[in-house]
């Protein structure tokens, strides 16, 4: 059964195929060993102190996902690069948006 729509992620990829290229076999190795270790998750012990874990629950709560997935969110956007201070964010907010 074929689908009458592409999505959008279907559409930009159609847009731009001539600019996608073919990798080597050793490249997409790499590229998938370091998939197959991202995903892998592991055990590990914490120590936090009860009132940042009552906050962190309280704010898991709210968005409706579990505590412990909210504190591996974080630290993957810490350690990514992806998580801005407040004031970070503030600047960027007002350059791109107002």
């Amino acid at each position: 059964m074929m689908k009458d729509k592409l999505t959008n992620e279907e559409k930009l990829i159609e847009d731009n195929i001539e600019n996608f290229t073919t990798i080597s076999s050793d490249k997409l190795n790499k590229i998938n060993s370091i998939l197959t270790k991202a995903k892998k998750n592991k055990s590990i012990s914490l120590r936090i102190s009860s009132y940042d874990l009552e906050r962190l629950k309280e704010k898991a709560e709210k968005s409706g996902i579990p505590y412990q997935t909210l504190i591996n969110s974080v630290l993957h956007k810490y350690v990514t690069n992806q998580l801005l201070e407040e004031e970070e964010f503030l600047k960027y907010y007002k350059a791109n948006f107002k």
